[in-house]
């Protein structure tokens, strides 16, 4: 049986200025980690035997059809502007649409170098690989947008991070690799006419419904809302919201130094490279209006009276905090049971998250929990739980099914850092049964896995992971 996959690539159609033409480089003995059978499927991928799969997806032999490009971007790195990104380690082989008729893009991530890699080697060591499989994974079965994986690969080679590792290619798909920086190259270069052909095409591949820039504009600002509240109400840190990893697609991007908090605080800093913690887990909502900014800033460029689109676009940004903050409300008023909208809503999820993070509570065990009778069990007083669910039982007396409401939106299981990495650990000796055992519980994050309650639990004293890191 021969890999085919079904290539209609529209953007490598673009005028050459939008990317590089490079193809993958080859590795020297790659070997098939995991291949998404039910995600190949609805790409319509035919797969081929083992060894045929590790070569396409190690970038050792280019598919039929394939197109291979480096995208190029640009983007704000915590607050300060690179004019010129680009993908130094990652190559599009193309796009495919699928059964559902939604066109999406297949890349390989850790591919070699291309003509934006400056100094880096173009390459990926396994831990980052396997991690960004498994946590993206995860969070499509969490039903939040997301880029997904493929495959997995080892290449047979040595990378040098901070010591010998392994490499690995990942597969990623994505409904497109456009971000808010794709915007801001051509803006940064005064190149009006690729600007306008950008968004064109974004509109046409995203949002047919937009009426130009400004309601292109508009449209991310909701699909960013969307998402960030959906962030906020799992516990997800993205780690590095910088503008180049900021999706116009509205999916969840660039699993770097990613995490999902444990012990619940505001605060919550994993990325090792967020110093000043520009990206904690509480101020992902400013963040995404910041960066939002950035793009209406780009596209006000190609308009013809800018000063009217400054101050259309000064309203489409200002609304997102609003716009976000509903979404918020709508999540956690699902997580504590409510589906009506009452004025102290906001006012009883606030106390709980108080109390959370004045008592060490576990994020994901604690909603979970309020779903059963152990709840108070995760405060260290467990007195200060129950004063707050007083209020709650009664304002919960005004819900038809609570109960029901809180077990389909707060998951049992997330991927837990010190199970992460755990994982890469026990990978790196060439043992995967940890990765595909991940793999499997967190394909079923709602439900009760008794067999696999083992990856509940919080991270002792000795396990907890106090940093992340990019892996680049």
């Amino acid at each position: 049986m021969t890999l085919t996959i079904p290539f209609d690539n529209s953007y490598a159609r673009l005028p050459d200025g939008f990317f590089a033409r490079q193809a993958p480089v080859p590795v020297r003995a790659p070997r098939l980690v995991a291949f998404n059978e039910g995600l190949a499927q609805i790409l319509r991928i035919s797969p081929g035997d083992v060894q045929e799969m590790a070569e396409t997806f190690a970038g050792n032999t280019l598919p039929e059809g394939a197109e291979p490009i480096a995208q190029l971007y640009s983007g704000h790195q915590f607050g300060t502007y690179n004019p010129q990104l680009g993908d130094g380690r990652a190559v599009l082989l193309g796009e495919t649409v699928g059964t559902d008729g939604v066109r999406r893009d297949i890349q390989l991530k850790g591919s070699g170098q291309t003509p934006f890699s400056r100094r880096g080697d173009g390459r990926a060591w396994l831990g980052p690989v396997l991690r960004e499989y498994v946590v993206s994974e995860a969070m499509h079965s969490l039903g939040i947008p997301t880029t997904r994986a493929l495959a997995a690969v080892e290449t047979g080679e040595v990378v040098l991070r901070e010591g010998p590792m392994p490499g690995a290619v990942l597969t990623r798909i994505a409904k497109s690799h456009l971000r808010v920086g794709t915007f801001q190259v051509f803006a940064g270069r005064r190149q009006v006419a690729n600007l306008k052909r950008l968004t064109d095409y974004a509109i046409d591949r995203h949002y047919p419904q937009a009426d130009g820039p400004m309601g292109l504009l508009r449209e991310v600002r909701d699909a960013q809302a969307r998402l960030i509240a959906q962030w906020m109400s799992v516990g997800f840190i993205h780690g590095v919201m910088n503008t180049d990893n900021s999706s116009i697609a509205g999916e969840t991007i660039d699993y770097g130094p990613c995490a999902f908090m444990d012990r619940y605080h505001p605060n919550t800093v994993y990325s090792s490279i967020d110093r000043m913690g520009r990206y904690a887990y509480s101020n992902q909502p400013d963040i995404a209006v910041w960066n939002l900014a950035q793009l209406a800033t780009a596209l006000i460029q190609q308009l013809d009276d800018p000063e009217s689109a400054v101050q259309e676009a000064t309203e489409i940004v200002h609304a997102m905090p609003g716009l976000i903050q509903q979404e918020w409300l709508k999540h956690f008023r699902a997580k504590i049971g409510l589906i009506t909208e009452e004025k102290g809503d906001e006012a009883l999820i606030t106390d709980l998250l108080t109390r959370m993070a004045h008592n060490s509570a576990d994020f994901t065990n604690t909603f979970r929990a309020l779903g059963g009778d152990n709840a108070r069990d995760q405060f260290l007083d467990p007195e200060a739980y129950d004063e707050w669910a007083k209020g709650w039982r009664a304002r919960q007396e005004r819900e038809q099914d609570p109960q029901a409401v809180m077990k389909a939106v707060n998951p049992a299981f997330i991927p837990r850092n010190h199970r992460i990495e755990q994982m890469i650990q026990a990978a790196v000796q060439g043992d995967y049964a940890p990765f595909h055992r991940l793999n499997a519980v967190l394909a079923h994050p709602y439900e009760d896995q008794p067999e696999a309650s083992d990856l509940t639990h919080p991270p002792t004293e000795k396990e907890v992971v106090h940093a992340t890191f990019c892996g680049t």
